[in-house]
């Protein structure tokens, strides 16, 4: 028994502790700033990678992004601005911007390692997702497909139709879904909305989290796995 004691303090003491989460990622949490970006894909703002990677090597650059973050900026990425964030210390956004700055996508592809997928039979035909549509070995939709039937009944029925099917205000979702409509260009639509169209932005009401569940809800439906 004492040697199991002794063995089992030895791992504790050699083994590597889990990477912690860089400060700059945990301001960026606690802010609003992944309502808007996400490490690496775009949003409505771009991916932080891609900030990272123009800004690479650049003098100045961190003063420069810090300004931006704290005051508010547009024009660099595009035409929808960003908000200020006066709620920021100086030192919050100097580790936030910092952060950013550190992060290299080469690295980051590296350690994601090759995508999972799931694959399911509808009517004799194959279909090939990149998320559970189902808990093992059951029939029962995830807690994230769930969730996303919660929002997007609540929600985004009122022009969608119910069930995704679609009204005379807004496009049948699981059409735009089977039409190639991944789940970060719905996200992307979402979060910047379209004016012309009548549809509000959502940015800084459903989180990209929460796209994403209404994403694997929708294509539950258009796929026909999700009844």
């Amino acid at each position: 028994m004492r040697r199991a004691l002794l063995l089992a303090c030895a791992l504790a003491v050699t083994l590597p502790a889990a990477a912690a989460m860089p400060v700059g990622e945990k301001v960026a949490h606690g802010s609003n700033c992944f309502s808007c970006h996400a490490v690496d894909h775009k949003v409505v703002g771009p991916a932080f990678a891609e900030v990272a990677k123009r800004y690479a090597h650049q003098s100045g650059a961190e003063a420069l992004l810090i300004h931006a973050v704290k005051y508010g900026h547009v024009g660099t990425w595009g035409n929808i601005p960003m908000p200020a964030h006066p709620d920021l210390s100086d030192k919050q956004l100097e580790e936030a911007v910092t952060w950013v700055l550190s992060i290299r996508p080469t690295s980051m592809r590296a350690a994601a390692g090759p995508a999972k997928t799931y694959t399911y039979t509808v009517d004799g035909k194959t279909v090939t997702l990149d998320f559970p549509v189902y808990q093992p070995g059951t029939k029962k939709v995830t807690k994230t497909v769930f969730r996303g039937y919660e929002l997007f009944n609540s929600y985004c029925f009122r022009c969608h139709g119910e069930d995704a099917m679609g009204s005379e205000y807004a496009p049948d979702l699981r059409r735009s879904v089977i039409n190639g409509m991944t789940d970060a260009q719905m996200t992307q639509i979402a979060m910047e909305g379209r004016k012309s169209k009548g549809m509000p932005s959502w940015a800084g009401f459903f989180t990209p989290k929460e796209l994403n569940a209404i994403y694997q809800y929708v294509a539950g439906r258009a796929y026909h796995l999700v009844g």
